[in-house]
């Protein structure tokens, strides 16, 4: 009993901590298979398995309702302490290499995603390469700017000298 009371303190502790939470099912997948893909996520999430009501029993008390009618078969939780792109497109390259993997559904930013909106999240660039590009166009419009700035001066420069020259004239 008390192990189970433990089991869900610590389960909720991760539902809480967590920046997403992705189910999965891992039915047919060997020990092997399970510690290749716990490996493939280490950097941006954990990935534990656990009983399926004591993980509604948790993720309720942490206020996640959105994998109630998703508890089914053997479950494991991607916990994401990193990045949720990286972790969902881990488990779908995981998935793809290894079909007996599924993902069930997901809890991304306080709302529950479907395995379809998990896909989605998958297909987006990384944190890493949306920041570079977002760099790259505030570095363009600085350029932008500066260009224009001096271009002031100069045609104002030149204004000004054919303004002098009329005058001499």
């Amino acid at each position: 009993m008390a192990t189970k009371e433990a089991t869900v303190a610590d389960l909720q502790k991760n539902f809480e901590e967590s920046t997403a939470v992705l189910l999965t099912e891992y039915r047919g997948l060997t020990v092997a298979e399970l510690r290749e893909l716990r490996n493939s996520i280490r950097e941006h999430a954990t990935y534990a398995v656990a009983k399926n009501t004591l993980t509604k029993i948790a993720a309720n008390k942490a206020g996640v309702t959105a994998f109630d009618d998703e508890l089914t078969g053997p479950s494991a939780l991607a916990f994401v302490h990193g990045d949720p792109v990286a972790v969902a497109k881990g488990l779908r390259d995981f998935a793809k290499a290894h079909p007996l993997l599924v993902v069930k559904a997901g809890y991304f930013d306080g709302k529950p995603l479907t395995a379809a909106e998990v896909g989605k999240l998958a297909d987006l660039e990384s944190r890493e390469v949306l920041l570079a590009k977002a760099a790259g166009a505030m570095k363009a419009s600085l350029f932008g700017a500066a260009q224009l700035f001096n271009a002031l001066p100069a045609s104002a420069a030149r204004a000004f000298g054919a303004l002098q020259e009329k005058q001499s004239a």
